[in-house]
């Protein structure tokens, strides 16, 4: 997907570099980045973002997302300054990966307890009754009857996305997705779902 069709979706407040590039995926995590990808830093309660550029950089990202500029910004790499990257991020995700979640029923819930239980029991309900589903949850995350293990308790807009996208491609998007949070979503999570 075009670099300028990504920010479509969001409201940079400016944009150093070429903007009509190939983006052959997005990333949070400097670890995981590979060559043609978007590197969106965002500051975290463990570790901020902006650290790993250079590394990101290093393993391949033609472009990154940042709330502030390098001192020494890299010749050739395009850099996308936002207000709020975590926000943004959300929004490049839910664009890149083709707003999944607007092509889908959803079913969430929410609460103090018993969150898992709930949505546990409605997916083996609508499975029961015939329907393709998918389950976000904090023990498991499925696709119909595959599982796939989850790593934190709420995914990032990155992992959802991913997820949504690749459920509704695997099932009838026209059947039931829940979603089950410990916690308050953010803004951009709200979007998401």
């Amino acid at each position: 997907m075009l670099l300028n069709k990504l920010l479509k979706a969001i409201q940079p407040v400016q944009v150093t570099g070429e903007s009509d590039i190939e983006i052959t995926g997005i990333n949070i995590d400097s670890r995981l980045v590979e060559a043609g990808q978007l590197f969106m830093a965002m500051r975290g309660t463990q570790a901020d973002g902006h650290a790993y550029i250079p590394t990101a950089i290093e393993k391949g990202a033609v472009a990154v997302l940042c709330e502030d500029m390098p001192e020494e910004p890299v010749a050739g790499i395009t850099y996308i300054q936002v207000k709020d990257s975590e926000d943004a991020t959300g929004k490049i995700a839910t664009t890149f990966y083709g707003d999944p979640t607007s092509k889908m029923e959803l079913v969430g819930v929410t609460g103090t307890n018993g969150k898992t239980t709930i949505a546990t029991l409605l997916y083996n309900t609508f499975r029961y009754f015939g329907y393709k589903v998918g389950l976000i949850s904090t023990v498991c995350n499925y696709i119909d009857d595959q599982p796939i293990p989850t790593e934190h308790t709420t995914p990032d807009p990155i992992t959802l996305n991913r997820l949504c996208r690749r459920d509704l491609y695997q099932s009838d998007p026209r059947s039931p997705r829940l979603s089950q949070n410990g916690g308050e979503l953010s803004e951009s999570q709200e979007e998401v779902l």
